[in-house]
């Protein structure tokens, strides 16, 4: 009887194990550890609940950010400038010096003028842009995409605009504006109030910009109709430390915060308008995440960012691929773009035409790695446009190292009427690669000493190459970094790709 009541009490107990919930397997990972969140009478025990729950708000929340990326872009650059500039229709920062590695924007572009404004036309209503003679620009809303205008323009000002660079009036309208506009201008029908305002103005000679900062500041920006609209500012943006690149922590959801608030459903559909509400932020009611929730953010920032890293430094995306010439490293995320159809398989939105649906991935590749498109810019016509491509490794499938020396061979008659230039850029956060030179871009306006059969070798590395000070780009040792290659005015041979560039070799 008592070896009989001890196997009894042996089947109770194990019945009661059985009963309790079990513990995941110490060797599992993290993801079938949630899958296999303990239960009790088939029910979530209260550990297993919270554990759920803070990661679903965590998921969703590193999903929005990727999701907004673009937002996040553009916001990041509208505060990091209205903080150090000021606020304002009538601001209207510009690198009259040329935008060095001081300032801290996603791949800028050290061989033009720059000029970024920033416009809230629910606010302030309809707004006029005059643009003066020679100026080109895009005008985009906040999701940087360009606002359609007058028939078949969409966001291009100035030389690719409907003004053909002679300059004018453009009209920006909110997306609740109704009724006639005003004629006498070009009119641009924004469907976000928050705009951005994106100018470029070209020079010949590095050593003289006045005339491309005088062009800049004849621009004007003025509410429609306003008899005494303030007066323009123009603060000289360069040389001055400002961070303009996007958040990465809690504050990327405060400044979603700020755009539903001030978009409503012009911001984005009703599925990611209840996306930002399961986090908290929905329009015209306090953002208050809790201690707990705030790490959550805070985290899901960070991971989203990093996320972003990995897809910005990815060769394609599904079935995309980005590489330009298929024997070479470089990339375009709309290399496969033809005269016809200049955005190949994505329009401007980064929907894909045939399917119908938004390549989220394509996307978040383009707002790590660049930022502002339009048709101008992609111009499959010679002399128009730009053709840009960006070098993450080396011939051997190598990430750019800074403490390696690197040879770029560009063969003769480089196919760019305007200009050409190869830029330097950090792979931690896609600015300017602080490299110690006066700007980590080098191009034709430098005037590079030349081979004997007309070609061009470029250096890069932490030494230059004996007698080749002209022909080098400095790097910076235990500092990875990518390279652009920008032909503006494309000719022919960039269009049809008769002409491509060597890649980036490593040497002795």
């Amino acid at each position: 009887m008592a070896v009989f009541g001890r196997l009894l009490a042996l089947v109770g107990a194990v019945a009661v194990c059985l009963a309790m919930p079990r513990e995941a397997p110490a060797q599992e990972g993290r993801f079938e550890a949630l899958a296999n969140s303990r239960l009790h009478e088939n029910r979530p025990t209260p550990e297993t609940a919270k554990t759920l729950r803070d990661e679903l708000y965590f998921q969703r929340a590193t999903q929005t950010y990727l999701w907004a990326l673009p937002l996040i872009n553009t916001m990041g650059m509208k505060e990091g400038s209205e903080k150090q500039f000021g606020a304002g229709y009538n601001v209207l920062p510009i690198w009259k010096k040329r935008l060095d590695a001081k300032t801290l924007v996603t791949t800028p572009n050290s061989d033009v003028l720059y000029a970024m404004g920033y416009l809230d036309v629910g606010k302030d209503g309809p707004m006029v842009f005059e643009a003066p003679p020679g100026l080109q620009g895009i005008l985009m809303d906040v999701w940087q995409r360009p606002i359609p205008g007058p028939p078949g323009f969409f966001g291009d000002v100035g030389l690719p605009g409907p003004d053909g660079g002679k300059g004018g009036k453009f009209l920006i309208l909110p997306p609740d504006y109704r009724g006639e506009p005003p004629s006498g201008y070009y009119v641009y029908r924004s469907p976000t109030n928050n705009v951005f305002v994106f100018l470029r103005a070209f020079y010949k000679d590095p050593k003289n910009l006045a005339p491309a900062v005088k062009l800049m500041e004849d621009a004007k920006i003025y509410p429609l109709g306003e008899k005494s609209p303030r007066s323009m500012t123009f603060p000289d943006a360069s040389g001055v430390p400002v961070n303009m690149l996007p958040a990465s922590d809690i504050a990327a959801f405060e400044q979603l915060k700020y755009l539903v608030d001030s978009e409503g459903t012009h911001l984005a559909d009703p599925d990611w308008l209840g996306m930002l509400a399961m986090i908290g932020i929905v329009k015209d009611k306090p953002f208050r995440p809790d201690a707990s929730q705030k790490t959550l953010l805070q985290d899901a920032a960070k991971t989203g960012y990093k996320m972003s890293r990995v897809i910005g430094f990815e060769n394609g995306e599904g079935d995309r691929d980005f590489h330009v010439y298929p024997d070479r490293h470089w990339l375009n995320p709309v290399a496969d773009g033809t005269p016809a159809n200049p955005g190949g398989a994505l329009d401007l939105a980064w929907r894909r035409t045939k399917e119908g649906y938004t390549d989220l991935d394509v996307r978040t590749w383009f707002f790590t790695d660049y930022y502002s498109l339009s048709p101008g810019m992609i111009s499959q016509v010679p002399g128009k446009g730009a053709k840009y491509m960006i070098a993450f490794t080396d011939s051997t499938s190598t990430p750019l190292s800074g403490a390696t020396n690197y040879r770029l061979h560009l063969p003769a008659n480089i196919p760019a009427g305007n200009f050409w230039s190869v830029t330097l850029y950090e792979a931690e956060n896609a600015s300017g690669l602080a490299n110690g030179q006066p700007f980590p871009s080098l191009g034709s306006r430098d005037n590079p000493a030349k081979n004997a059969d007309g070609s061009t070798d470029l250096y890069l590395g932490p030494t230059a190459p004996a007698g080749k000070h002209g022909n080098w780009l400095a790097t910076v040792p235990g500092r990875g970094y990518f390279a652009i290659l920008r032909l503006y005015g494309p000719t022919e041979a960039a269009i049809d790709k008769s002409w491509k560039p060597g890649d980036i070799e490593p040497v002795k």
